[in-house]
């Protein structure tokens, strides 16, 4: 039987990050949504979370107000979001998906399930097992800060 090789945390926080940042990279490229990391992004939290004024997606995305308006702008020239006017102060204005939006936000969904299905499916049963119990680890993980 092969000797098991305990790792220090900093090693198990290591080999995570690569590995979800190689995931996060390849989910990307199995979207082809045609959008940017940034621009896919913020459609889906639109999606999620509309409709959002800019600072409110700023803030969710993590980015300057400047920086998601040019994001706004390219997703609205191609007819993905919407602005309207805010009914309770006219001042500011909503982004909403629309359509096309919401469709390319499940397509994408739809391409990178079906790509990590045929992954896992390709996966001996144990390493299937072992995944699966990994999953309730990574929610708890993600879900620590918060709180």
């Amino acid at each position: 039987m092969p000797k098991t090789v305990a790792l220090t945390d900093a090693e198990i926080a290591a080999r995570l990050r690569l590995s979800a940042t190689r995931l996060a990279r390849r989910l990307r490229k199995e979207a082809g949504s045609g959008l940017s990391p940034s621009q896919g992004s913020a459609l889906a939290a639109v999606h999620n979370h509309g409709p959002l004024t800019l600072g409110e997606l700023a803030e969710h995305e993590r980015v300057a107000p400047p920086t998601i308006t040019k994001v706004v702008a390219f997703l609205e020239s191609e007819v993905l979001v919407v602005r309207s006017a805010d009914p309770a102060d006219g001042r500011v204005s909503r982004v909403t998906t629309t359509k096309a939006g919401d469709a390319l936000v499940a397509e994408s969904r739809r391409r990178k399930t079906a790509w990590l299905t045929t992954q896992v499916s390709r996966l001996p049963s144990d390493e299937q097992a072992r995944l699966a119990e990994a999953l309730d680890v990574l929610d708890h993980l993600c879900e620590q800060d918060e709180r």
